[in-house]
């Protein structure tokens, strides 16, 4: 540690980093460690850095990398990722846990000399907005250039958030090592890749990984820190966008958020044309007061799938990655300095470099299965400011006030495309009870229906019953709630077709803010309100000038009794496993089966 550094970290007068930033330097043993405050020089460094290691390689636009991931590291990993324990406590089945002094023995051993001849990057963000009451400081101790850059295009810088702090000791840590190299320069010892969140200590540390679901741990590994704080201090942490919706012809702004699983409409959703995304995927929510919630995007970037994106469906974000600007493509396919993904629009090349290596169309990995051209995973990192549809309040410290949450999920057969609850606690038992066919953006087999309560599951650090519980507190404590929604973008017919085009999302949405501004009726239902077929068949006249037919409303809106009673069977025998679910839930079940049992009465 020279001089200029020890400076750096003496001006936070912050003892608790210290002793953080000497530990991980003695343990891990890296050939240099470097401090990066809120400068551009510092950070001009970051993203020189990853191109001199050779984890990020210039692509032919100005501004634009490439990174590639290992080949095993693809995904977020949910089997080495858990929440570590301490005695005899425990939290839901549903949750990853281990005991946390053999945990943490463990990943302190794997770290053990991990940073051998690199450089540690010692880094300070914000989760949330600058100077905000919503805000976290976290540090981050890494060796990856890629993933220190990653952070600065996702995360507020936070050098001076650490002064304001002023000493105290309430920020996350993280620690990350993307250890022993294979001749790819990938992680090569991915049998000891582990991910551990230690709620005691409000840190997580990550080793023998490069992936950002499992090594920027701002990112889903903050989220689960944040979880149990909030839990504590009474406010919502959520794997939420955060979204400005505007009207046609009308002089407001009506500001929701959403929770979707993986690679199931979530920025889309966020990105639909004419409205305005203030962050597409977490969320801090507290009650504000004039009585309603306000919310906050942690983040000020994305790290969002690329695959699908298209000039036609999403004309903002391809733009964005068409033109120069700062920006990492992650395990696409570079041909000639060129990136190409599944679903861009247009012919991909028949060789090029990939997550692979040297890649031809019909070659097969090391597992002997076929390697496509680009992971169906694959992702882009950008600023949301770099986005034309960027909310002005995007920065704000203060939030926005929320007019409603949206649940969805990937659901082929059951759910309607889209209903308002009966109450918010109704509503709550509907993100609870979300259920989606799983998807590529996790390691695992794809096609399973599997429950996901408020699509976060992956993350809860507490138990389901007591996450169930302080949602409907939440509620309770405002004077205005958020109504709450659900919605189905993956409805097929019996051909396996869909029944809803993909832009067909707009109508969905603008019919739930004209419901939070009570000018649209609703017809009630064993499962909530529906809209009435006149709204729609207007709005599509009105955005698409389009016909939307009768038969298209009673394919897509009918209620399909037998699979929803199937699904709240499913749902007893797993609810019926977790303990403390709170009885208020467990009533909106059991009515609900009334409602469906009877409705099954009169078809």
């Amino acid at each position: 540690m020279n001089e200029e550094n020890m400076k750096k970290l003496e001006a936070l007068n912050n003892p608790k980093v210290m002793k953080l930033v000497k530990e991980y330097v003695e343990l891990c043993k890296p050939e240099k460690m470097t401090v990066i405050t809120d400068s551009k020089e510092d950070i001009g460094h970051v993203r020189n850095l990853a191109v001199t290691n050779g984890e990020e390689k210039p692509l032919k636009i100005k501004g634009h990398t490439i990174h590639f991931d290992g080949y095993y590291d693809q995904a977020r990993d949910k089997a080495n990722t858990k929440v570590l324990l301490s005695g005899n406590l425990c939290l839901s089945k549903c949750i990853n846990c281990g005991d946390r002094e053999k945990g943490i023995k463990e990943v302190l051993e794997f770290l053990d000399g991990s940073m051998k001849g690199k450089e540690m990057l010692v880094r300070f963000f914000c989760l949330g907005p600058l100077n905000s009451k919503f805000s976290i400081p976290a540090l981050q101790i890494t060796d990856s250039a890629y993933v220190a850059h990653s952070e600065d295009l996702l995360y507020r810088s936070g050098y001076e958030e650490f002064k304001r702090l002023n000493g105290s000791e309430d920020f996350f840590f993280f620690t990350h090592s993307a250890g022993e190299p294979d001749e790819k320069g990938n992680s090569k010892n991915t049998d000891k890749r582990r991910i551990y969140i230690d709620l005691e200590e409000e840190k997580v540390l990550s080793v023998n990984n490069e992936y950002a679901g499992n090594s920027i741990g701002l990112k889903k590994l903050a989220l689960r820190l944040a979880i149990s704080k909030a839990n504590r201090e009474d406010w919502l942490c959520e794997h939420m966008f955060v979204m400005g919706v505007h009207p046609k012809d009308k002089d407001r702004v009506t500001y929701f958020t959403g929770a979707f699983p993986s690679a199931c409409g979530k920025t889309s959703t966020a990105m639909i044309s004419g409205q305005t995304i203030i962050g597409d995927d977490i969320a801090y929510i507290r009650p504000g007061e004039d009585g309603t919630a306000y919310a906050v995007n942690v983040e000020s970037g994305m790290f969002g799938i690329i695959q699908d994106v298209n000039p036609e469906d999403d004309p903002v974000i391809y733009k964005v990655l068409t033109t120069p600007r700062e920006l990492i493509f992650s395990n696409v396919l570079i041909k000639e300095d060129v990136p190409y993904w599944l679903g861009m629009g247009k012919e991909l090349p028949k060789e090029g470099h990939n997550f692979l290596g040297e890649w031809k169309e019909g070659k097969k990995g090391p597992d002997e299965k076929e390697v496509p051209p680009a992971h169906k995973n694959a992702r882009y990192t950008i600023r949301i400011n770099e986005l034309d549809n960027a909310d002005e309040k995007a920065d704000d410290p203060n939030g926005v006030s929320v007019g409603g949450f949206i649940y969805g999920g990937r659901d082929s057969d059951i759910s309607v495309p889209v209903f308002q609850s009966l109450s918010w606690s109704h509503g709550v038992y509907v993100g609870a009870c979300l259920e989606s066919e799983t998807t590529y953006a996790a390691i695992g087999k794809e096609g399973d229906r599997v429950h996901n309560p408020m699509a976060n599951l992956d993350f809860l650090v507490i138990p389901l019953g007591v996450y169930i519980q302080n949602h409907l507190k939440f509620g309770e404590s405002l004077d205005k709630p958020p109504l709450i929604f659900k919605t189905n973008y993956f409805l097929k017919n019996k051909d396996g077709k869909f029944l809803n085009g993909m832009e067909d999302k707009k109508i969905w949405l603008l019919w739930m803010e004209g419901r939070v501004h009570n000018e649209f009726d609703a017809i009630e239902t064993p499962i909530g309100y529906i809209p009435k077929y006149e709204d729609l068949k207007k709005l599509f006249e009105d955005v698409f000038n389009r016909e939307y037919t009768r038969e298209e409303y009673e394919e897509q809106f009918k209620i399909r009794t037998q699979k929803l009673l199937d699904k709240i069977n499913r749902l007893e025998n797993i609810f019926t496993n977790e303990m403390d679910i709170p009885s208020a839930f467990l009533k909106h079940m059991d009515q609900e089966k009334e409602r469906l049992e009877e409705a099954k009465k009169k078809e």
